[in-house]
């Protein structure tokens, strides 16, 4: 699970491949982009997300657009129910 979640946080956290945004909004831009497109890969809506995680949807509607400021330990419960959603492999 750890490690799930470690993935995530490259994934969603800007600058492994990359050039670093130069302002905190551009970052915030950025990490929403990148929760956005995680959260589609998992085929997972807005509202089940929400549901999953413990974190309203609007608040995930402002993440998402750059708009929300997020903590590591929202990012972490995003990551476990974006992860949880994905079959475990064989």
């Amino acid at each position: 699970m750890l490690d799930q979640v470690m993935d995530f946080a490259g994934e969603v956290l800007p600058g492994s491949c990359v050039a670093p945004p130069y302002s905190e909004a551009a970052f915030l831009a950025e990490l929403g982009e990148r929760l956005r497109s995680a959260r589609m890969r998992c085929d997972l809506s807005r509202r089940e997300l929400a549901r999953r995680s413990g974190i309203s949807e609007r608040y995930i509607a402002q993440i998402e657009t750059g708009k929300g400021n997020v903590s590591i330990v929202l990012l972490l419960r995003l990551a476990s129910a974006i992860h949880g959603s994905q079959p475990q492999a064989a």
